[in-house]
């Protein structure tokens, strides 16, 4: 992987660093969170993410919809929304992690970030690098 200038780096968010991210202001997904807002990288998403991120909150966080909508609101202003037209089935396991590759393939990504075993023992697909968080932050720290 070739080191590319910081805004032009684009990358997918797993769901659990969204999850960890508001859940753990002070860990490694919320300073990746604050680099995204900050744009430091273009962060991509598509509405099945954005379906599965609103879920976790509901089902997990036990979040109001109204809490929902504001953070749902907040990541698709700073992320561009991606409108996959493909369909992955490279992860039987966890039919979910395949829409976090769709989204990565369709909207060009260098990265895709995760902390799921699922999609990071992947390491990559189709040309696009698959890390944990904290690799993640080594890339950054680089640029």
């Amino acid at each position: 992987m070739s080191i590319v200038k910081p805004s032009s780096l684009r990358v997918v968010l797993d769901t659990n660093i969204y999850f960890s991210a508001f859940t753990h202001p002070q860990g490694r997904p919320f300073e990746i969170w604050q680099k995204a807002v900050s744009r430091r990288y273009t962060l991509l998403i598509s509405p099945a993410i954005i379906r599965e991120a609103a879920k976790v909150f509901r089902e997990y966080l036990d979040w109001q919809e109204s809490e929902i909508i504001v953070q749902l609101k907040l990541i698709t202003k700073v992320a561009e929304v991606i409108m996959p037209k493909i369909t992955v089935k490279a992860i039987i396991e966890d039919e979910a992690d395949n829409r976090i590759l769709e989204c990565a393939v369709a909207g060009r990504a260098d990265l895709v970030v995760s902390g799921d075993h699922h999609l990071t023992r992947l390491k990559s697909f189709e040309g696009i690098g698959i890390v944990r968080p904290i690799v993640f932050q080594r890339i950054l720290g680089q640029m």
